[in-house]
């Protein structure tokens, strides 16, 4: 019986294995770039991949652009709001310093009477007031004038201390405390009577005048 054919090896047994000829030479000089199928998927992933990382970002930009314009004016908002309010609280401190003085000095006027000078002092007390305050003060000013006539009397007053009880623009309230030193025909002795007035400034045409005065 004949043996099976033995094939023979006939490379030295120090040679290498054929290549697989579809991993021969890639990128050698008789490599085709176009006509490799692998290099041509490479090469259409890198050029997909930019395309979309530059369509990522773009997608990115447009949204952040609302968001920077919505911030940009909410920040505008918040500073016109903030520069209104500061604006409108130094208005409102400006008022109430100014209320504030014009009552201590229409206090001293209020409270300080010449029984020989009624006629100027009437007239400084209806100059600073206003409203109510004033349709009263002129009502009741002729039986003042008697009582005053009548008992000689006199009085000077002093602010010791004035606040604001509240404020807006145009109408503060505040708190005098007046001390005023009387003389009249019965008590030639002067002396001092102290008194806490309530007094509601209002700003007519300019001036702060009196339109309240109310003794707790």
């Amino acid at each position: 019986m004949s043996k099976p054919d033995t094939v023979v090896d006939a490379r030295p047994p120090d040679a290498t294995p054929d290549p697989d000829p579809a991993a021969t030479d890639h990128g050698g000089p008789d490599h085709a770039e176009l006509a490799c199928p692998l290099c041509s998927a490479a090469g259409e992933d890198a050029a997909i991949q930019p395309t979309r990382r530059g369509r990522s970002v773009a997608w990115v930009r447009r949204a952040a652009l609302p968001l920077t314009a919505l911030t940009a004016v909410v920040a505008v908002t918040a500073a016109a709001v903030l520069g209104w309010q500061l604006r409108q609280e130094r208005r409102i401190d400006d008022a109430r310093a100014a209320a504030v003085a014009a009552a201590r000095a229409y206090g001293v006027t209020l409270t300080s009477v010449k029984a020989d000078d009624l006629d100027s002092g009437f007239a400084a007390v209806l100059d600073g007031a206003t409203g109510e305050f004033r349709d009263m003060y002129s009502k009741s000013s002729g039986d003042l004038r008697t009582l005053l006539q009548d008992n000689k009397a006199s009085g000077t007053g002093t602010v010791v201390d004035a606040a604001a009880k509240s404020a807006t623009e145009t109408k503060v309230e505040v708190l005098l405390f007046i001390d005023q030193t009387i003389t009249n025909a019965a008590s030639p002795d002067p002396r001092i009577d102290r008194s806490r007035v309530d007094m509601t400034m209002e700003l007519v045409d300019g001036r702060w005048l009196a339109s309240r005065v109310f003794l707790p």
